[in-house]
Formats: C-alpha cells, structure tokens, sequence
C-alpha cells in the first residue's frame, strides 16, 4: 500500500512539473518524482522523510504544487501517528516552519498561517489523537490478555491445591484399607494349621506385600502433606455423620435440614467422603455467603446413582467465586473422579442450588 501511494505521488509531481505553464527545468520533475517516492518510507522513517521532502519542495516547488502539498499533510499524518513527543513535535515543525517562512518572504497573509494549521497541524493532530486510541486498544487488550492468564494461572493452581488435598483425604482412606487387609491376611494365616503350610507361605507373601504398600503409602504422603502437617488418625468422615453436620450447620441465622429419598447403599469409602464433602460445601456457603435463612439437604438414592442436593434461599449463584472458588472447584475435582457431574445453578426462588450425581455402578 505504501508503495502504490508513493507510486501515484510520482506521476502526479512528474505530470505536473511537465505539462505546467512555463519553462521549468527537466530536473525539477526528476527531483520531484525521488522526493515523492520517499513516501514509500514514510512510517519507516517519518522525520528523515519529512525532511527530504521539505528541502526537495522548498527548492524545486516555491509554487506548492497541489501534489507537493497534499504530500507534506500525508507526511504530517505519519508524523503524528508514528512517533512520539518530542520527536512528532520537530516533524511539524519541519513541516510547519518552512511553510510559514515561505509565506513570510511573499507577502503574508493571515490566511497562510490559517492554511498552515489546517493542512499540516490538522493532520499532523487527527495523527496524534488517533495513535492515541490505537496505543489505549493496545493496552486494554494486552491487559485483557494479562489478565485472563492471571486467572487461567489461577484456576490451575486452585485445582492442583484441591487435588492435593483430596489426594492426601484419599491417602487416609487406602492406608486404612491396607492396614486393615494386613491384619487380617495376619490373623487368618495364624489360624491355619501345619497342613495348610503352603497357605501360609502365599499370606505371608500377602501380608509382606500389603505391608510394602503401606510404607508406599507414608512415603506418598510425605510428597503430599504441607508444611508442619502429620498424617490424620481420625476417620474421614463419610454419609453416616451428615446428620450431626446439618445439626451444627443450624443456628439462629440458618435452618438446615436433612431429606433422604429412596434406599440407602453401601459406598466405598472415597464415595462416602465425596458425598459428605459435596453436602458440606452447599451448606458452608449457604451459612458463609449467601445469606440464606433456609437451607435443605437431600440425599436421592437410586440403584444406579446417589444425588447430593443443597438448596438455599439465598442471594442466587454468585458472579465470581469467593475465596477464589476453591470448595467448588473441589467438589468438581471429586465429582470427576468418580465419573460424575455437577451443577451450580438459581432456584425458582431465587436462591442456590448445588447438585451433584454420583454412579453407583461401581459400588461392588
């Protein structure tokens, strides 16, 4: 584009420095033709070019021809638009200056200071101020950019802290369940009598190996744990004590209650703590944040799935996450790992409701 503009620049000062009345010399328009294909350098080198131009034009077109002119307000642009203060501030004045001299040595006028402003500070200005909004665009948007890489940085480390933590939950759970499988392939190979010493031999293979686990285990758990943190003795809390956590969710702020449909089934440990961690949370935000005077828990079983559901009268589903979303990112993370689904979403009423679906299929 540059080199088509400075292309029809050319033609237009060489046609006029050759079919003009009078007797201009040749040269004129071959120095004219280079100066106006400059122009193809313009954004390049705008202050250079500026100056070439003028000295070219102060020389070879005292006149101000009309194709001349119209490149000194195209320069005057580019000037404006491509570089900064103080260095947009002399282009103009290369511009500008020569201009006003010129006028001042064939008898001024006011109307030539007024052509000055309008043709090159015009421009030179429409230059500046558009510069101005490209560099705010540029920056919002970079901003923009920024900041979405903050929260997708963010979202990533919340995730891997809740995945940690539910690792570390996990741990507690499988190192129960080797300990458990030790001490009874122990106790029941202590039971065998002397005809059964092959038996024995294959649980005491067991037991070495369960045993084996076990210390896998603590070890992941040192890659697990935080600073100053010890592995937990206590039982992860599971179904069987969301009674007791509806109990103390009430208080004179909040009535929680507890609904259960359909016929309960065993669940694995992991599962058990899943649904007990999913009735938490609803609760803990139904208590924390959303100001809700009513809160329901239900428990909906089914042969194929178990659904967890808190329901609150609350402020809604809030637009941005509190304490950077981690209890819901949690719940998602537990969800996903037993193949489940989950949904934050308003009620009819205007309030909150979590709800979580979790297969059974596995549960054997």
């Amino acid at each position: 584009m540059d080199v088509a503009i400075a292309g029809a620049f050319v033609a237009f000062t060489v046609a006029e420095a050759l079919f003009t009345p009078g007797d201009a010399p040749w040269w004129r328009a071959v120095v004219g033709g280079l100066a106006a294909a400059l122009l193809a350098w313009r954004r390049t080198a705008p202050i250079t070019v500026a100056l070439l131009v003028v000295m070219v034009n102060v020389v070879t077109n005292p006149e101000a021809q009309f194709s001349t002119l119209l490149s000194l307000v195209l320069i005057c642009f580019t000037v404006g638009y491509e570089t900064r203060p103080p260095r947009s501030y002399l282009g103009l004045a290369l511009v500008l200056v020569p201009f006003i001299g010129a006028s001042v040595l064939n008898d001024f006028e006011v109307s030539d200071l007024a052509a000055g402003l309008v043709f090159f500070a015009g421009p030179w200005t429409v230059g500046a101020v558009t510069r101005d909004r490209a560099d705010r665009a540029e920056e919002a948007v970079a901003r923009a950019d920024r900041l979405e890489r903050d929260r997708e940085a963010e979202a990533a480390r919340v995730a891997e802290q809740e995945r940690t933590r539910i690792a570390r939950e996990l741990h507690d759970i499988v190192s129960h369940s080797i300990s458990v499988v030790t001490i009874q392939t122990q106790a029941v190979r202590r039971r065998l009598g002397p005809d059964h010493v092959r038996e024995a031999e294959d649980l005491m293979a067991v037991e070495a190996t369960a045993r084996e686990a076990l210390a896998e285990m603590r070890r992941l758990f040192g890659v697990l744990r935080t600073d100053g943190e010890s592995a937990s003795l206590a039982p992860q809390p599971g179904l069987s004590e969301l009674g007791r956590l509806v109990e103390q969710a009430s208080s004179d702020d909040l009535t929680a209650s507890l609904h259960v449909e359909g016929d309960a089934a065993e669940l694995s440990p992991g599962l058990d703590l899943a649904a007990y961690r999913i009735a938490q949370e609803g609760l803990t935000n139904a208590l924390r944040h959303s100001g809700a005077r009513h809160a329901t828990v239900t428990l909906r079983w089914s042969p194929t799935h178990l659904d967890v559901e808190v329901e609150d009268d609350g402020r809604g589903v809030p637009a941005e996450p509190r304490n950077g979303g981690h209890g819901l990112v949690g719940i998602r993370e537990r969800v996903a790992l037993y193949g489940g689904t989950v949904r934050l979403e308003p009620t009819t009423g205007g309030g909150t409701r979590l709800a979580a679906t979790l297969p059974l299929k596995d549960r054997e």
